[in-house]
């Protein structure tokens, strides 16, 4: 049985409560457990699948055991003490809601309400007991939770325990007086066993069966011919003597009917009660909640260094070389026209040189735009203050002027900021890889004029950790239960970093070039192929989320910057997470460790935030894990600002905006008028602070103006307005990149 969208929403809501409640971040579980429970070393609460509790009765247990959060320690009672863990629940459930009504005001309504239900549908069940006839345990129990619904009386000597009880403040306390109460509850107990004992010797010396002394009432005490003994009482009445004896045993008896062995350890029946009660309001054939971790990842194991990189990619080259040679000395009927003297990446290294020089123009519009945006947001930052010196031009104005001293403009500093970019290198990224790669040059270059801090990190699952020589592979975490599974093929390939000088960054930029280059299939580039490791592969977009709760920390230490822009540019949706699990397989004795998808009532959850997120996909469906590790990255890390950039066909707009703005409101008719006009828009808070859509086609910023050359002046005209908007879109999209860097 899944987990309703109803039940989903009510765990939420349940467990934001108790999060508020306790003022601190607690790990809030909902499980198939019967009770709920409180770990007050591990600070996890526990609360039952309570699909048959109301809403009243469901806030008082989550209260309640909040209490416990708060005001139970963590530590070892039993040291010393002689007691049940029953009289230690008592006491202490009565402290803590005691000291829970008194933190929040509005707590004791829902107290009151919720054990007023209680009362009425018997939890305790004592519709058919005796309540004054109960041990004093059971009856301070009922006294603080049902007291106001039903009455129980104390004699003087009970009352003593109501007092010490109503005035404790601290656990030990709380021990103190369950102690004295276990002691007194004993001590009664062990006086019925003396009176039970008592009336089984009256039985032995009266010569009586026990079935005949419960058995037969007072009026048959004579025989049937009425000659039994008899005397007058003091009303003249005949009466039996043993009709007393017989009255006072029959009782006592049928108090203690059933009991083969004499318990001499008194307990509590109405918490027994309560507990069973409980359990029948949990629904424990709901599917099994998942609450999964992140793991701690090894980023020396993950990272290929930028050096590492580019000397793999500089002897692909020579191997792409050597290859076509080889290939051609081979096959030279078929390919005696190629000119081996021309380098093989000869017509892509042109390419790459023609947009550089096209683009000085783009980056200096970016640099001019960055710096009048910040000159502005400084400026609408300043303040003008009084020096206390006179100013000797405005001297002449004093009669009418009070304001003559010279003033000063202070101007604060802006936090400095640097970039990471996350470039999605996986197979569907083929047909806009390079012009993908054009804009984040630009956005490179752009860092390099107004020297902002960066690194570029492209994802791949296709880079092996594997060591031929020595037939080892290097993990990329370590391997646990219940912890989001990584693929020890994931990477993150060190594209480019600041560290890097000008003239290694140009011959690092052509490299990556003629590696987007071979996989455009618009770009002539047969003999041009990615070393092994470097080709594009799968989508770990949700496990380069997780690496980087280590990784933009750790950039922010290294460069000392205040704030961080964390671009992420991607085509699509990461590949579905799984999670290891382990599994006891019948024909080995060992658990096993699996993996398993990403299902119905899975959770993340963050120890370090003390929070949980749901957290549920599907092999063939993902779409809000993502989100989710973002949500969890903005609230770790909240210094740093994450901008999604998402490249897609421009038949994909509507259904994208939609998934974050839903239909027919004014949010979506306003971006997709702008997405018809402009091929691209602006979502904010939509898992990314702000999140553009993008249509691959408005990428192109070199936008040539080309022409057949037959054609006509329309064509001709066409050609150019055409040219000409895509660079006006191009530089507006940038600008409003921009803008959130300034």
């Amino acid at each position: 049985m899944c987990i309703s969208n109803k039940d989903k929403m009510k765990h939420e809501i349940k467990s934001t409560l108790a999060k508020l409640l306790a003022t601190e971040d607690l790990i809030v579980e909902h499980k198939n457990v019967e009770t709920a429970q409180f770990n007050v070393h591990s600070r996890v609460l526990t609360l039952p699948n309570w699909d048959k509790a109301s809403e009243g009765i469901f806030d008082m247990l989550v209260c309640h055991e909040v209490g416990h959060a708060l005001y139970t320690p963590d530590r070892d009672w039993t040291e010393g003490r002689v007691l049940s863990q029953s009289f230690i629940n008592i006491v202490e459930d009565a402290r803590i809601e005691k000291l829970m009504k008194r933190r929040y005001e509005g707590v004791s309504k829902t107290f009151f309400n919720a054990y007023n239900e209680l009362s009425d549908i018997d939890f305790f069940e004592i519709n058919n007991k005796e309540v004054d006839e109960m041990n004093l345990a059971d009856r301070i129990n009922l006294h603080y939770k049902i007291g106001n619904f039903v009455d129980i009386d104390f004699i003087p000597e009970e009352q003593y325990f109501i007092d010490k009880i109503d005035v404790i403040e601290t656990f030990d306390e709380a021990l103190d007086v369950a102690e004295e109460l276990y002691a007194y509850c004993k001590e009664k107990k062990a006086e019925e066993k003396q009176k039970l004992e008592e009336m089984q010797q009256m039985k032995s010396d009266l010569g009586m069966d026990m079935e005949d002394m419960v058995g037969n009432s007072p009026s048959q005490s004579s025989d049937d011919n009425g000659e039994g003994q008899e005397s007058d009482d003091v009303d003249g009445k005949p009466q039996s003597v043993n009709e007393p004896v017989i009255e006072d045993f029959e009782d006592f008896l049928k108090d203690n009917q059933g009991q083969q062995e004499w318990n001499e350890e008194p307990e509590s029946e109405t918490m027994e009660a309560l507990n069973d009660a409980l359990k029948n309001l949990t629904n424990t054939q709901t599917r099994e909640s998942q609450y999964i971790e992140i793991p701690e990842l090894n980023l020396k194991n993950i990272i290929v260094s930028n050096q590492k990189v580019h000397k793999d990619l500089d002897a692909g080259w020579i191997q792409n070389e050597e290859g076509r040679e080889k290939y051609v000395e081979r096959y030279k009927d078929m390919y005696s026209h190629i000119d081996l003297s021309e380098p093989i990446c000869g017509e892509v290294d042109k390419m790459y040189y023609k947009f550089k020089k096209d683009a000085h123009k783009e980056v200096n519009y970016l640099v001019k735009e960055f710096e009048r945006r910040k000159c502005a947001g400084a400026y609408a930052r300043s303040s003008t203050s009084r020096t206390g010196v006179l100013d000797t031009k405005s001297l002449h104005t004093y009669k009418f002027n009070e304001d003559i001293f010279k003033k000063i403009t202070v101007v604060p500093d802006g936090k400095n900021h640097g970039l990471v970019f996350i470039l999605d290198w996986s197979g569907s990224m083929n047909n806009v890889i390079l012009d993908t790669l054009k804009q984040l040059y630009n956005l490179i270059w752009f860092c390099r004029k107004v020297q902002i801090p960066y690194e570029v990190y492209a994802f791949t699952i296709d880079y092996s950790n594997y060591d031929p020589m020595t037939g080892k592979k290097e993990r990329v975490f370590e391997v646990k239960d219940k912890e989001v599974q990584i693929p020890d093929s994931f990477h993150l390939l060190n594209f480019f970093t600041h560290k890097t000088k000008t003239k290694d960054l140009d011959r690092q930029m052509l490299n990556i070039f003629r590696l987007a280059a071979s996989f455009d299939w618009k770009v002539d580039t047969p003999w041009i192929q990615a070393p092994h490791g470097y080709r594009l592969s799968g989508t770990p977009l949700n496990e380069t989320m997780i690496a980087l709760r280590q990784l933009l920390p750790e950039f922010k230490k290294n460069t000392n910057v205040e704030k961080v822009q964390c671009v992420v540019l991607t085509d699509g949706e990461g590949q579905p997470m799984r999670y290891n699990r382990e599994v006891k397989r019948d024909w080995e004795d060992d658990l096993w460790m699996g993996t398993q998808y990403f299902g119905e009532g899975c959770f993340i959850r963050d120890r370090e935030l003390g929070t949980t997120y749901l957290c549920e996909g599907h092999y063939y469906d993902d779409r809000n894990q993502t989100d989710v590790l973002l949500k969890n990255l903005r609230e770790r890390l909240p210094s740093v600002n994450f901008i999604g950039i998402r490249i897609m066909p421009s038949r994909e707009g509507s259904s994208f905006a939609h998934r974050y703005l839903g239909y027919g409101n004014e949010d979506y008719e306003k971006v997709m008028k702008r997405w018809r006009k402009e091929k691209s828009f602006a979502i904010k808070d939509a898992g990314y602070h702000t999140y553009f859509g993008m249509a691959s086609t408005s990428l192109a910023n070199d936008a040539d103006f080309e022409v057949q050359d037959d054609a006509t002046k329309a064509q001709i005209k066409r050609a150019f307005f055409k040219s000409l908007k895509n660079k006006k879109m191009n530089k507006k999209i940038l600008g409003e990149f921009i803008e959130l860097v300034a």
